[in-house]
């Protein structure tokens, strides 16, 4: 292997550098000028190879010993957790996301993999009587085969293995592409598992661009099932395709998630939660609240302070500790950014703090920003950003509130911020989002329940938790004359 130069993963090893590769830079969004590590690229022929032997190995995996898997799984959850630091930093230098935010991923991805130990133990059938006089009848679950799995950049670490994890304890063989954006957590990942004790061609991981690789695994026909987490645009796209070969597919796509915030809200409890579900992790997150709804009573105390709030947060390097919010991943997501942000000044949205660039080591640093006086046809009110910036609509009551939340085309989560056991239990039963939360941030999940959204957001099978058996699984119904 050359040296300094990293590579996929195929078969059971790293592939060896020839030279020719077209190499990608890692690079650090707080400092561009600092290269992470340096991959080759992988191409389409080479995608084919890493499907091959996923299919290869896919039939002595799928009868392989749970407890072999359990132990797989649990091996590799150690060691992540083991090296929390060192991996949280990395994701840090490559992502963007503060320390203390990757240090919560790098622990998440290290308990999905803990947790899916203990569930390849969990082998889930029934045995029931049939309507027929001695015929007995077996359900059972078999894996699905070959897996392909294409993550974004703004959970480097977490969603791989919430993905990968289920795969492997339900008896799938493994294709992964990462995004080229953070190829180095994903890269500690494939190493990790390399020494996991896992057969050769039962995980593969492949470090290349979507129009050649990952469009490789999507159209294989060896591959039986593909999950997606990404743009909705693109998951449109990778469910054309999927339908058209009659592969499984699972996608998580966008979010504009709302978070209202009533009169008899406790104030402090809903600054804390506006701010962190609005621009922790640099707004990156697809459960990000981006919609603030505030009914009229509260509104002009609780703005006042929204904005002393956010002119607080501190803008800085990922890897200082006394960073709120790192810099946004790249050049051309700040240059998205900043797009969105003139398009709310040009419709009319009044921006009351925030919204300049933060010139430092020729970082992507951008401040978060606020606006106010939005109505709700602006883009910056209907449109996903994947950014620091939050939009404010004022609103009546309760029912003008719950309106406006549920005025949009996605579903994936929604707040509330109330002391009204009344508000809080209609807005959880009524809510169309996947995801409903009282007094808390729209974005953080648990790693043991379902993950999901409705309409734009996603589609196909819940994510996360015993919910990931229906996708990576597929039923069987046998019969037997006793």
């Amino acid at each position: 292997m050359s040296v300094g130069i990293k590579s996929s993963f195929v078969n059971g090893q790293f592939v060896e550098v020839r030279g020719d590769e077209q190499i990608l830079e890692n690079r650090n969004p707080s400092n561009p000028s600092e290269v992470v590590d340096r991959f080759a690229r992988a191409d389409a022929a080479l995608a084919s190879l890493a499907v091959e032997a996923a299919h290869e190995a896919a039939v002595e995996w799928a009868v392989s010993n749970p407890q072999f898997r359990a132990d797989v799984l649990d091996r590799i959850g150690t060691e992540i957790l083991e090296r929390r630091e060192e991996l949280a930093r990395l994701l840090a230098r490559e992502e963007g996301k503060v320390v203390r935010e990757a240090l919560g991923e790098v622990d998440r991805a290290g308990r999905s993999f803990k947790f899916y130990a203990q569930e390849a133990l969990r082998t889930a059938g029934e045995k029931i009587d049939s309507v027929r006089p001695g015929v007995g009848i077996d359900i059972t679950r078999q894996p699905v085969g070959v897996v392909g799995i294409i993550s974004p950049w703004n959970f480097p670490i977490a969603i791989p293995a919430w993905k990968i994890a289920p795969a492997l304890c339900f008896g799938n063989c493994v294709v992964f592409k990462p995004a080229e954006l953070v190829p180095s957590s994903a890269w500690a990942l494939a190493d990790i598992i390399s020494r996991s004790g896992l057969p050769a061609g039962v995980f593969n991981m492949l470090i290349g661009p979507g129009r050649s690789v990952g469009d490789t695994v999507m159209r294989h026909p060896l591959v039986q099932a593909i999950s997606f987490t990404g743009s909705e645009q693109t998951g449109r796209q990778i469910a054309a395709i999927a339908v058209e070969r009659m592969a499984k597919v699972q996608l998580e796509m966008g979010g504009k998630n709302p978070l209202i915030v009533l009169d008899d809200a406790d104030i402090e409890v809903a600054l804390d939660v506006a701010i962190q579900g609005s621009f922790f992790s640099t707004g990156q997150r697809c459960t990000a609240s981006s919609r603030l709804i505030v009914t009229e009573g509260i509104y002009p105390e609780f703005v006042a302070r929204l904005v002393e709030r956010t002119r607080a947060l501190k803008v800085g390097d990922a890897l200082d500790p006394k960073t709120d919010i790192g810099p946004v991943v790249d050049a051309k997501q700040l240059e998205v950014d900043l797009d969105f942000i003139q398009s709310g000044l040009a419709e009319g949205a009044t921006l009351v703090c925030g919204g300049e660039v933060i010139v430092r080591e020729g970082g992507y640093f951008l401040e978060p920003a606020l606006f106010l006086d939005v109505k709700p046809t602006m883009r910056i009110y209907r449109e996903e950003i994947f950014g620091p910036v939050l939009s404010v609509l004022k609103v009546r009551n309760y029912e003008e509130a719950f309106a406006a939340a549920e005025d949009t085309q996605f579903g994936l989560s929604a707040g509330i911020v109330t002391t009204s056991l009344k508000h809080a239990e209609h807005f959880k039963r009524n809510s169309s989002a996947g995801m409903v939360m009282v007094n808390l941030p729209t974005a953080g999940v648990d790693y043991h329940v379902p993950f999901g959204g409705n309409r734009g957001s996603s589609y196909g099978p819940r994510e996360q938790g015993t919910y990931a058996r229906e996708f990576f699984t597929k039923v069987k119904t046998s019969y037997q004359l006793s």
